[in-house]
């Protein structure tokens, strides 16, 4: 079957021909042809008048985001400019009686039919060519000229999803009238179903979104009950709709001249929300808006939250309405008015999520909805669950020990044996920031256990002499050691007392012995360093090549240009518990393994830094975790100093593990790690099983 769509040379044949006239038979051409003529003009008026129209200029883009009603408006209800520069205005029609019809009257029919199809762009072609009543189409003598009729099939596609559409075929009557064809009106040539005075009404059904796990398979991540608050504009003036918006932003600690702006635009039935409150959290001075603030009103709906409003947030992010951002770089997948993940693995695997939502289409008549009959239905698809290696306690208990922190502070807490995450927890002062695995900070003293790997490599044992001093000089950069450093373990110590003690100038001393590479192999072997996806915002860390000899020194001690986040040195330390490099994991689907750059841990290196570790609690600076309960802990502690507001400030760390749990703790500004970080950490080693 021949199918003619609407290319563009049709909408030259549209401007072609002359406005509202009846296309002409001329005495070169036959009926059929004049009859196919104006079927193709019909294709390309009505491919051009339901393309989407140019998008507005506006200085605003919040408030065209906060009005529901504008993206219906230009469809429902066109100005009289639009109405007269309307392809439809140069097809002529004439009704069921043959008499003709005005194109403004039709402009007005079809977009009123076609207003509730949710935005969609609908294809229409030609099914074939023009079929003749009378000579050469029935078979009957031809009868009077004044009396001939033609049909003609338009088959509809309106995109529904990526591997289909809604197709229909609707036929169309034409008629000879005169010295012309004309289109017969009615409704029924937009959808064969529609009768006179119905309109089309596409319903999303929205699908449900797939739950986030965690260890376990408990549900981290799910549909909770919430209250929308906002101003619903039927019920209010629009005189006073501004003022209550005001009203109401005051008393949601909200921007009251922006949500008043985004009210005012709105569309006289649209609910624009202000704020959205779990169920059972909201003040009281807003509930007692409802009842006092014209306007004001509450909708309860279900969304997809974690079990409190702080849990794991930057890792997991938020679900809400599609930015205009969104719809403009991917149209196909994302339509005003839906829900999407915008942040964290919720926006990452928003895909697999949110699943696909269905479709309706009702032919609704002028009686009303109660009577509306199905055209088209398509079922929702749910969404599959994400499942995440989060423990739900430990994580609620890891957000828990650091709520009492002033300073940015996070938690990262791995199992050694598989290398899961099971808390990765950032409390307030991170300002919504994933410091906990995608920080980028000098770790300190902390990362000396990779310099005592290397130090091992290079022949150095724990009972091997070194010398502590008070300062050391390289290449005119002094070092020392921390303020509080025991004066009682300076001079010839042992390796282990230095490490435990976290002297400073005895690994500094020893820094001919680290070759240019060693360094950063030692670090791969533990884990920090070798960057690979993980799917989801991490960090492991980088040793650069040091570019003088001051950088060299400055690195064996976790400064200089060393960097890591606090999920990077929680797994150094789960590789030491594990004797083995340990590659962290968060999502389950996600494949993780050892880089093949990373030199395996030999038995004597993991058994070395063991020793080392324990010494710190039983021994040195580390002893605020001795008598914690369960198996023998290890640890470090660690400072590093930055530069803030022309101030010389420390971070704080320390990391531990226990058993199969491995724990990094840090705090952008503090004293030092064994009197910041470490009460936090003994913390949470208490309260973990």
């Amino acid at each position: 079957m021949r199918r003619i769509s609407a290319p563009s040379h049709l909408l030259g044949l549209v401007l072609a021909l002359t406005a509202g006239a009846l296309v002409a038979c001329d005495s070169q051409g036959s009926e059929e042809d004049a009859a196919q003529a104006l079927a193709e003009q019909l294709v390309g008026a009505l491919t051009a008048h339901t393309a989407p129209p140019e998008p507005a200029a506006t200085s605003d883009s919040a408030v065209a985001e906060a009005s529901p009603a504008a993206p219906s408006e230009s469809l429902s209800e066109p100005e009289s400019e639009s109405e007269a520069s309307s392809p439809l205005a140069d097809v002529p029609f004439v009704d069921a009686e043959g008499k003709p019809v005005e194109s403004s009257a039709v402009t007005e029919e079809v977009d009123e039919v076609l207003a509730g199809m949710d935005g969609l762009v609908p294809t229409v072609e030609l099914a074939g060519g023009v079929r003749l009543a009378g000579d050469g189409g029935d078979g009957g003598d031809g009868g009077d000229e004044a009396e001939r009729t033609a049909a003609a099939t338009l088959t509809w596609s309106w995109p529904d999803t990526d591997e289909g559409a809604w197709r229909y075929d609707a036929d169309v009557s034409l008629v000879r009238s005169g010295q012309g064809w004309a289109v017969t009106w009615e409704r029924a040539l937009l959808e064969p179903g529609l009768e006179p005075g119905d309109v089309l009404d596409a319903v999303t059904q929205p699908a449900d979104r797939g739950d986030i796990t965690g260890a376990g398979g408990e549900v981290l991540v799910t549909e909770r009950r919430v209250v929308r608050i906002g101003i619903d504009r039927s019920k209010v003036d629009a005189a006073a709709a501004p003022t209550s918006a005001r009203r109401l932003a005051r008393l949601a600690d909200l921007d009251a001249d922006r949500y008043a702006t985004a009210v005012k635009a709105a569309g006289p039935r649209a609910f624009v929300e202000a704020i959205t409150y779990r169920d059972g959290e909201v003040p009281a001075r807003v509930e007692a808006a409802i009842s006092t603030v014209p306007g004001v009103a509450g909708v309860v709906d279900d969304v997809p939250l974690a079990p409190s409003r702080d849990f794991a947030a930057p890792i997991l992010g938020r679900v809400g309405p599609v930015t205009a951002e969104m719809v403009e770089k991917d149209p196909q997948t994302y339509r005003p008015g839906q829900l999407a993940g915008l942040s964290g693995v919720q926006s990452r695997y928003d895909e697999q999520l949110r699943g696909r939502d269905g479709r309706i289409v009702y032919a609704v008549p002028e009686d009303g909805a109660e009577k509306r009959r199905t055209l088209y239905e398509r079922e929702p698809e749910a969404g599959r669950p994400l499942a995440l290696t989060l423990d739900r306690n430990l994580q609620a208990l890891a957000e828990k020990v650091l709520s009492a922190t002033g300073p940015a502070s996070a938690l990262v807490a791995v199992r050694p044996s598989d290398g899961a995450i099971l808390a990765a927890a950032n409390d307030a002062g991170t300002d919504g920031r994933n410091d906990a695995t995608f920080g980028r900070f000098a770790p300190g003293s902390t990362f000396k256990i990779v310099t005592a790997l290397a130090l091992s490599r290079a022949g150095l044992e724990p009972s091997s002499p070194v010398r502590c001093t008070p300062t050391i000089t390289v290449d005119g950069k002094r070092f020392k050691n921390y303020s509080d450093y025991p004066a009682s373990a300076l001079g010839r110590i042992t390796l282990a007392e230095a490490f435990a003690q976290s002297c400073n100038t005895a690994l500094i001393g020893e820094r001919e012995r680290i070759g240019k590479n060693d360094l950063a192999e030692a670090a791969a072997s533990l884990g920090l360093g070798i960057d690979h996806d993980l799917g989801f915002p991490a960090f492991f860390g980088e040793v650069p090549d040091a570019a003088s000899d001051t950088e060299a020194a400055a690195a064996l001690i976790g400064q200089g240009k060393v960097l890591a986040s606090p999920m990077a040195m929680a797994t150094v330390m789960a590789s030491v518990q594990a004797g083995r490099t340990v590659v962290p994991r968060l999502v389950d689907q996600v494949d993780v393994s050892v880089p093949a750059a990373a030199k395996p841990l030999s038995d004597d290196e993991a058994a070395t830094l063991r020793q080392l570790t324990r010494g710190v609690v039983t021994e040195g600076s580390g002893r605020v975790l001795a008598g914690v309960p369960g198996g023998a802990v290890r640890a470090k502690t660690g400072t590093a100093e930055y530069a803030e507001e022309g101030a010389i400030r420390t971070h704080a760390w320390m990391v531990a593990a226990r058993d199969d749990l491995a724990v990094a703790v840090f705090v952008r500004t503090g004293k030092s790690g064994s009197a910041t970080a470490g009460p936090l950490l003994r913390g949470f080693l208490y309260g973990a099983p």
